[in-house]
């Protein structure tokens, strides 16, 4: 029997000297990794700090403040890794890094690193598509803002600048469907601008192209969404093309309120006593001769239409 209590004995003094033996290392794996960080290298840091948080755990209650402070220090480890990324404007790389900040402060029960992490990836995401706009990517950059609006569908500006990427990449319709979105999200006033625009350069395109109707179409689109004076312009000129004096008189009025100086108010002036006097209309005819009766270029016509119609 005592040979027995003996070789226990001695088998508890070994168990002893090994868990104190593994503590040590332990300590000293943490120690190294809390030098690496202090130089700078996260990397190492973040390897040490894993492996000693292992060593740790293997101590039992012996290591349980060791294994505390690990897992309190790795999640924001590998935070500051993914801000270096974002600060390299490594972007893609930085979304990677923030997944796994994320899910180190799960795992290690750090919220902080959880709520900071989760508010930057949008961020970065943004930074990422506004990145590829301006190197013009515009592809690349419209699925980029995708994503984001995949996450918050209520981001006006990221819908927005999908549209203008959208637009730039050459698809129209799902440049005014993005469009549309930003400004039923905050971004109304730049978003109807920039839908107006769209439909205002295909006017001005169908109407170089003889496609009066279509341009015309077009045209007051693009003053549905926007007070545009070039817009009421191409329209009057499109349906004066078409003969639709009316229409034409209506576009080329509103082009002259919103333009009264413009260089060319002169010759759309007359153009609307024309269209007027065409329409048998001498009240209005005599009016817009009238404006124009001093003009240096149209004076010289408008008395004489204006002498005219007097008779």
């Amino acid at each position: 029997m005592k040979k027995i209590i003996i070789v226990l004995a001695s088998l508890a003094l070994f168990a002893g000297v090994a868990s104190a033996q593994d503590m040590a290392q332990a300590t000293e794996t943490y120690n190294s990794g809390a030098a690496a960080l202090s130089d700078g290298d996260k990397a190492k840091a973040l390897e040490l700090f894993l492996q000693a948080l292992k060593e740790g755990e293997a101590c039992g209650e012996d290591g349980a403040e060791l294994v505390g402070n690990c897992k309190n220090i790795i999640p924001t480890i590998k935070l500051s890794i993914a801000k270096d990324y974002i600060k390299a404007s490594d972007f893609e790389t930085a979304l990677t890094a923030l997944a796994e900040a994320v899910q180190a402060g799960k795992t290690y029960g750090s919220d902080e690193v959880i709520a900071e992490a989760e508010e930057l990836i949008p961020q970065v995401k943004m930074q990422k598509a506004t990145d590829l706009y301006q190197a013009k990517s515009f592809v690349e950059a419209a699925a980029a803002y995708k994503e984001v609006l995949d996450a918050e569908p209520a981001n006006g500006q990221a819908a927005l600048r999908m549209g203008m990427a959208l637009n730039q990449a050459g698809d129209k319709d799902g440049a005014i469907a993005a469009f549309e979105t930003a400004a039923a999200n905050g971004q109304e006033s730049v978003a109807k601008k920039q839908i107006s625009t769209i439909f205002l350069k295909q006017g001005a395109s169908l109407l170089k192209a003889k496609k009066f109707a279509e341009a015309a179409e077009n045209a007051v689109k693009a003053t549905e969404y926007d007070d545009n004076a070039q817009a009421y312009l191409i329209a009057g000129q499109a349906y004066q093309n078409l003969k639709k004096s009316s229409d034409a008189i209506t576009y080329y009025k509103k082009y002259l309120e919103i333009s009264p100086d413009a260089k060319n108010a002169g010759a759309i002036t007359f153009a609307v006593a024309a269209l007027y006097q065409q329409l048998g209309d001498k009240a209005n005819a005599l009016e817009y001769f009238t404006k124009i009766a001093s003009d240096p270029k149209f004076g010289a016509q408008a008395k004489q239409q204006i002498e005219a119609l007097k008779k």
